[in-house]
């Protein structure tokens, strides 16, 4: 056989098998177009917007940016509204954190309806509260199985005395922090029965975040004795708020919901370095509803 022969058979070959491998990929291609359920994998849905602080393990670099495409086309403005973004300041803070387990037994479900059936639109708020003990203490009761619904109990959050973020409860879900609980906000009274042998609270639309008690304040319950909370702790907590989409006016405190005449936490909390430093690390920006 001659040489040019020889590699004149070769190339035929290495051709019919590149085409080969061309046809297979190609119906590969269109199998996985027309499968349904590889196209779920393959783009899966997103997740519907939560007006609560979502677990944040790192912060966003470029938050600015995040609306800067909502107008697409010159259509003519008719309302305007605004949402809280993050700022540079947020961006620049890394709190710690850490994830734990809560006990099914100790959160539920958000519901749509009340007792009596009727639908429910309260607006989310967010409720501050102390630990009276350790994170550690109150994170272990968290963890315990508790079949009396009166002693059931979790935060969605808490922040610890050095700053750490621990993430309980998950925003979307119910989580037990104020019992027998009304907010009185510009809306009105506002509270929510799901249980007829329980009172009505607030928990059905709120979220609850605890600070860490100092040591040298265990069982306070006066201004007087009670040492406050660290820098990092307010730092943290503004941090996280700000991730919401809660306004200034519809966050509260475990003492101002409270209706049992028990509650006095968060004692000695400075509401005012508070949103100080939440204004740092948010700010309003008008987002623009064009007519259609």
């Amino acid at each position: 056989m001659k040489f040019t022969d020889w590699v004149t058979r070769v190339l035929l070959i290495w051709l019919m098998f590149a085409t080969l491998i061309v046809v297979l990929l190609i119906g590969r291609a269109t199998k996985l177009h027309n499968n349904p359920t590889i196209s779920r994998i393959s783009n899966p849905q997103v997740t519907a917007f939560s007006p609560y602080p979502q677990a944040q393990f790192q912060s966003a670099k470029e938050p600015e940016k995040k609306f800067q495409n909502v107008i697409k086309s010159p259509v003519k403005i008719n309302q305007t509204v605004a949402r809280y973004v993050t700022t540079q300041a947020f961006a620049r803070y890394r709190p710690s954190y850490q994830v734990a387990s809560v006990d099914p037994s100790n959160y539920g479900e958000r519901y749509a309806q009340d007792v009596n059936g009727v639908t429910l639109h309260n607006q989310p708020i967010i409720v501050l509260h102390e630990t009276g003990y350790s994170a550690s203490s109150a994170v272990n009761f968290f963890q315990v199985a508790h079949t009396d619904e009166g002693v059931q109990a979790s935060y969605h959050a808490l922040v610890k005395l050095d700053g750490t973020v621990v993430y309980l409860v998950p925003p979307e879900k119910r989580a037990f922090g104020a019992a027998n609980s009304v907010f009185d906000g510009s809306e009105g009274v506002e509270t929510v029965q799901t249980n007829p042998n329980l009172p009505a609270s607030v928990n059905n639309f709120a979220y609850h975040v605890s600070l860490e008690t100092p040591p040298d304040s265990y069982d306070s319950s006066s201004e007087q004795t009670h040492s406050g909370y660290t820098e990092a702790q307010y730092h943290s907590l503004a941090w996280l708020i700000a991730q919401s989409q809660v306004p200034d006016h519809r966050i509260t405190t475990h003492h101002l919901v409270d209706r049992s005449g028990k509650k006095v936490d968060p004692i000695n909390f400075d509401g005012k370095k508070f949103l100080s430093l939440l204004n740092t690390y948010r700010q309003v920006r008008p987002i623009y509803r064009v007519s259609k």
